[in-house]
């Protein structure tokens, strides 16, 4: 692909927490209506994030050039300092006169359990963007990724691409729990890749009303990742691609991989690699999201990439990779 990137999702400060046991041992099931509990946590790590800078962030650190779309408060300075040193075009955010980024609260406990809430501030206003006049400055979009985000943003970009012709992919995730069937029936429909992970995909089915089948009628692809069992892709007509995980992963803190995962994704695309190929990308570099605190803070060199790929899925994978990446 030689066109521009366009990554349209959320951009957010996260602040992360650590709790030393297990939610469930706080839980009592026939009383969640009455929910009401406090976890002393260890430690709090405030990091860069948000699912659309995520992966722009992942896209970048592999030698591409994405381009974010999004909106944020004018708090955001440092974190475009960060981003653009980082190799991310940042010329084309909204900022906001009036709201603060978008915030993250998450806390983890031992058995990689979450809870988590999100504050949208200047996220509301990604719904005022236009992507034809990015396109215009940038280049034609190679796709548009629209990952979570304001919802009638999300909306308001998938009419677009399909109006324009772009070609987009899809991925609602954290909208799924909070979008109703048309919403996301909206955002699905004719997308060229489809994200989600396993439990996302049936809360998709359920919501839509649409079976997998249906599901696969209309996407081209359908990309579920597994978590530790790494990742299965789906194409109408076609058996399924299974692949396992990256190998000796040291899981550290989980906020970020499976953003990491399409960004490793959407790079191989980027390089017209095969679809297993593209897998296994996405795979190593969410397992150097993984081992690390946060989502934008792991770092490797093209060599030490390769040879992580050549651990995991041979000499032949590691070869035909080595040839794109530019860390």
């Amino acid at each position: 692909m030689s066109g521009s990137l366009l990554i349209a999702g959320s951009i957010a400060t996260d602040h992360l927490m650590s709790f030393g046991g297990k939610f469930a041992d706080s839980l009592v099931a026939d009383q969640l209506d009455k929910l009401s509990v406090s976890f002393l946590v260890n430690d709090l790590e405030i990091r860069r994030g948000g699912v659309g800078a995520n992966i722009s962030f992942g896209l970048a650190n592999l030698g591409l050039a994405p381009v974010l779309v999004g909106a944020v408060g004018e708090d955001f300075a440092d974190y475009r300092s960060w981003l653009e040193r980082h190799g991310v075009n940042c010329d084309h955010l909204r900022v906001s006169e009036t709201l603060h980024t978008a915030r993250f609260v998450c806390t983890t406990d031992t058995a990689m359990a979450q809870f988590a809430s999100f504050y949208p501030g200047a996220m509301a206003e990604a719904r005022e963007i236009e992507l034809g006049p990015i396109a215009e400055k940038v280049g034609e979009p190679s796709f548009v990724l629209i990952a979570p985000d304001d919802p009638d943003a999300m909306r308001r970009h998938t009419e677009e691409a399909r109006q324009r012709g772009y070609t987009f992919i899809s991925d609602p995730s954290q909208q799924l729990a909070f979008g109703d069937g048309e919403l996301i029936r909206d955002l699905v429909d004719g997308a060229a890749y489809l994200f989600t992970n396993e439990y996302e995909s049936h809360v998709l089915e359920q919501k839509t009303g649409w079976s997998a089948e249906e599901v696969l009628a209309r996407v081209g692809t359908q990309v579920t990742t597994l978590g530790k069992d790494g990742v299965r892709i789906q194409r109408k007509g076609e058996d399924p691609i299974v692949l396992p995980a990256a190998k000796n992963v040291d899981a550290v803190e989980p906020t970020g991989v499976g953003d990491a995962f399409r960004a490793g994704f959407l790079a191989a695309l980027a390089w017209d690699c095969e679809l297993e190929q593209a897998a296994e990308v996405g795979c190593v570099l969410a397992a150097y999201c993984v081992e690390t605190v946060g989502p934008q803070e792991y770092s490797f060199t093209a060599e030490e990439f390769v040879s992580r790929v050549r651990e995991s899925y041979g000499d032949t994978a590691a070869d035909q990779i080595a040839s794109h990446i530019k860390a």
